[in-house]
């Protein structure tokens, strides 16, 4: 299998941590490319014509995206169990996308930041994404403690992803600060072998 890859995408690596803890990683190949919103890349947007990261392309030449169908498809091929069954599904799908809903809003605040013009930049956008992270955050910090000891699924995996990402983007938000009870279960979650194999380098 090929993976278009970037070494700071916070979605690449769900989908990386994800094959490590199933043992797919090596049958991945990682494919490096360079896509911004502001430019294509040709080659990407031949599999993917929304040119987005990640992109994997099976043995048999299909092209997968976006992160969720992607690890879908590795659970699927690595035997199950990052996507439990009966209500515990649920949860973790929900968990899934509130962490993926904070990669959407930091990401637009990091193009805000970065691509848009300082005399272009609009401050009550930044705010009200970073009021949406915030508010997952939150959320993440009242359910944390009733976990249980361990929990491994999409929905911790997609967490952790969008943790990393905050602090290699964001570290004024400080979110740790205000998640005390998150930042302890980062703490041990982030040195899951899984999670040190796919580390996000700028």
């Amino acid at each position: 299998m090929k993976l278009y890859y970037s070494s700071t995408s916070p979605y690449v690596r769900k989908c990386l941590v994800a094959a490590h803890e199933l043992g797919l990683a090596d049958r991945i190949e990682l494919a490096p490319v360079v896509t911004l919103p502001t430019a294509h890349n040709p080659e990407l947007m031949r599999d993917n014509p929304l040119c987005k990261l990640p992109t994997l392309i099976t043995d048999d030449g299909r092209a997968l995206y976006d992160s969720r169908v992607v690890c879908e498809y590795l659970n699927d091929l690595g035997g199950g169990g990052l996507i439990p069954a009966g209500e515990a599904k649920w949860a973790a799908l929900v968990d899934q996308a509130l962490a993926d809903g904070i990669l959407d809003a930091a990401l637009l605040m990091r193009y805000e930041a970065v691509l848009r013009p300082a005399e272009r930049q609009w401050p009550a956008w930044r705010e009200t994404q970073e009021e949406k992270a915030r508010g997952a955050l939150a959320r993440f910090e009242q359910a944390v403690g009733g976990w249980p000891v361990g929990r491994l699924d999409i929905g911790v995996i997609a967490l952790a992803s969008a943790l990393g990402y905050l602090d290699l983007r964001f570290p004024d938000l400080d979110w740790r600060g205000a998640c005390p009870g998150l930042s302890a279960w980062f703490a041990g979650f982030d040195q899951r072998p899984s999670m040190r194999a796919t580390v996000l380098k700028a």
